[in-house]
């Protein structure tokens, strides 16, 4: 694999440029990824029906994003963009199932482990099983406690976990019976208690929350019952015993009571950075990894009712904004001055090259990201995006690109690869409501013709296209 390696003058600058700052050590990383939460869930976004103080409080600490999105519509390929810096026109995994990550792609927990970070990740891997290429012992990982398998992860209070023992994974069961979200924010409290400011960390905190099953600790669901133990929501519609995910008599009240308990937990974790002296160089990233479900008693009623999409159109498994648009929230109090708003466009795959420059390390020369370090660090110019791409492998297949204002998306691609696009035109139509191809015709023929052209081939994802 092709490495190229940064010039040295390069490298002193940074140096210099950081210490300048006052920052003689690469920054700490807590990176807390929610599951299917829409970017309007949190106050900080819009929402006045679930409590969410903290978030609220990161982002008046720290810089909103207002124009940021996730790698993917689905779980594992946005993780995967996430973790690659490569979008899912280029990546390995470009759709859910147990696929691992290309063994040739190093990915961010490597980059920083060769910088001599501690590595620690607990929550939903989803990239590769216990044995093949991809499982977390194999990518950079010290530490790991969560569930390789995503369908596992669909379940909140489940008897057992995969952790990392003596280097190889075990399946052990969950103390003392506790919902896994409650042992995944308690161990990504002990790895901070046991860090010091010698050397740095990553951590990644990957919650299963606001995920379906809609199931959670009761003391965190009586935040929305009322002294009658009802729900605080009207027109609540129960999901039934005996499906997929378990039963849930107020879907409306769960999933307000999973973000907000989740919201807890990053402010228990917020408050312990402190505690330690840690938070000043610690860069702490809230987001979710693609937009809100309807799923497990979840209906397209409760998504309008929270308003979970803001304004956007669609939700998870769309291409449209809704389905890819999220929150990102950035803290970092050596570098990023509080109540910062930006709205610089970037997406998951920009995270590896911006925590490798920070870092001080090298990255592959495959990488469809652009590091964000000049827009947090304020040296340099920060380069832009020519377009953002997605590509979505069920549904009859989708793509989509962002360029400038535009939005271009291609529906039904196993059926007709060369089929038309819809076309919006976001700066005066963020909701996507008009498909305006008809007015812009050459517009349309030249987001078309990237679309045609953007992708790589790849064995699996191929939207059900056999060559």
């Amino acid at each position: 694999m092709k490495i190229i390696l940064k010039p040295i003058f390069v490298f002193l600058l940074q140096f210099i440029s950081l210490s300048i700052f006052g920052q003689t050590q690469s920054p700490n990383i807590v990176f807390v990824m929610a599951d299917d939460l829409g970017i309007g869930d949190i106050g900080a976004y819009g929402q006045t029906l679930i409590q969410t103080p903290n978030l609220d409080q990161l982002a008046q600490e720290g810089m909103k994003f207002t124009n940021f999105y996730a790698g993917s519509t689905v779980c594992a390929p946005s993780r995967a963009a996430l973790m690659t810096g490569q979008h899912t026109g280029h990546g390995h995994v470009r759709g859910n199932g147990e696929y691992p990550l290309d063994p040739g792609q190093k990915i961010m927990p490597e980059y920083l482990k060769q910088a001599g970070y501690n590595t620690a990740m607990f929550g939903k891997w989803g990239l590769g099983q216990k044995e093949t290429e991809s499982s977390p012992e194999k990518r950079g990982w010290d530490v790991f406690a969560g569930f390789l398998h995503h369908v596992d992860a669909h379940y909140q209070h489940p008897d057992s976990i995969d952790m990392i023992v003596d280097g190889k994974i075990e399946k052990l069961p969950v103390p003392g019976g506790m919902y896994a979200n409650d042992y995944f924010a308690q161990r990504a409290g002990e790895f901070i208690s046991d860090q010091t400011a010698e050397k740095p960390f990553f951590l990644y905190l990957s919650f299963t929350v606001p995920h379906a099953e809609l199931i959670l600790n009761p003391k965190a669901l009586s935040l929305y019952l009322d002294k009658e133990g009802n729900s605080v929501f009207a027109d609540e519609v129960a999901w039934p015993d005996g499906r997929h995910y378990g039963p849930q008599e107020y879907p409306k009240a769960a999933y307000a009571a999973m973000v907000s308990h989740m919201d807890q937990q990053v402010g228990d974790l917020m408050k312990l950075l402190k505690e330690k002296g840690l938070d000043e160089n610690t860069i702490f990233i809230f987001t979710s990894d693609n937009g809100t479900h309807t799923e497990g008693g979840r209906t397209d009623k409760d998504v309008e009712f929270f308003s979970s999409s803001s304004f956007y159109r669609g939700k998870k498994r769309d291409l449209y904004e809704g389905g890819v648009h999220v929150p990102f929230i950035l803290k970092w109090p050596a570098q990023v001055k509080a109540g910062s708003l930006s709205d610089h466009r970037a997406s998951f795959y920009d995270l590896p090259q911006t925590f490798a420059e920070l870092a001080r390390v090298s990255t592959q020369d495959n990488l469809d990201g652009l590091s964000l370090a000049p827009l947090l660090t304020g040296q340099g110019e920060q380069p832009s995006h020519d377009y953002l791409y997605w590509e979505f492998h069920e549904q009859g297949g989708k793509q989509a690109i962002l360029k400038d204002q535009w939005k271009a998306i291609r529906l039904e691609v196993g059926k007709n690869p060369s089929g038309a696009i819809e076309l919006y035109d976001l700066e005066k139509d963020p909701s996507e409501t008009e498909n305006v191809a008809d007015q812009y015709p050459e517009k349309a023929a030249e987001l078309t013709e990237i679309l045609d052209g953007v992708r790589t081939s790849n064995p699996i994802f191929n939207f059900g296209i056999k060559k």
